[in-house]
């Protein structure tokens, strides 16, 4: 998913995947799963089948940290921030890990044509001695918006397939 908002001297874009459900929602559907699945196994405790209880306990303890990896995954983000002066690309999950800042007068977009139909260009921001790729979750749709959104702000200096590109 793309967004952009426009104050008076600078552009925000921010890049992030797309996602299915909420965390409340993936915590409703765990709830969901666990009333029957101990429900069954408390009732199998009670008739003497007792290691099906940790046996349920650890189907339901795996689901959680699957959804919960999953919803951490999805909250990555990439937040382009173009003003009169400079370009600076923050990312990360829930708050900035990494930073790169450019000068605006010496930044370029690079394309790299996709390699099937059903991806999107590769987009990297370059400066004179740093390379850094944005939008590289997205889908096709996405990723073109990313696309038309810097072609409007950015010169396009390369539109080729790319040599060396550093994350």
């Amino acid at each position: 998913m793309v967004s952009s908002s426009r104050s008076d001297a600078s552009l925000v874009i921010i890049a992030k995947p797309n996602h299915s459900s909420s965390w409340r929602t993936n915590k409703l559907a765990l709830l969901a799963v666990s009333v029957p699945s101990l429900g069954a196994a408390i009732g199998f405790t009670a008739l003497g089948a007792w290691p099906v209880l940790p046996f349920a306990g650890a189907e339901l303890l795996a689901l959680a940290g699957a959804l919960y990896y999953v919803n951490w995954k999805l909250e990555y983000r990439h937040v382009i921030t173009l003003d009169d002066s400079v370009v600076s690309i923050d990312k990360g999950h829930y708050a900035p890990k990494r930073r790169w800042r450019f000068k605006r007068d010496q930044v370029a977009l690079a394309i790299t044509p996709e390699k099937h139909p059903w991806e999107g260009p590769g987009l990297s921001v370059h400066g004179n001695e740093e390379t850094v790729r944005v939008g590289e979750f997205l889908n096709r749709d996405d990723c073109l918006s990313l696309m038309a959104l810097l072609r409007k702000e950015l010169l396009v200096r390369t539109h080729s397939p790319m040599s060396r590109i550093k994350l």
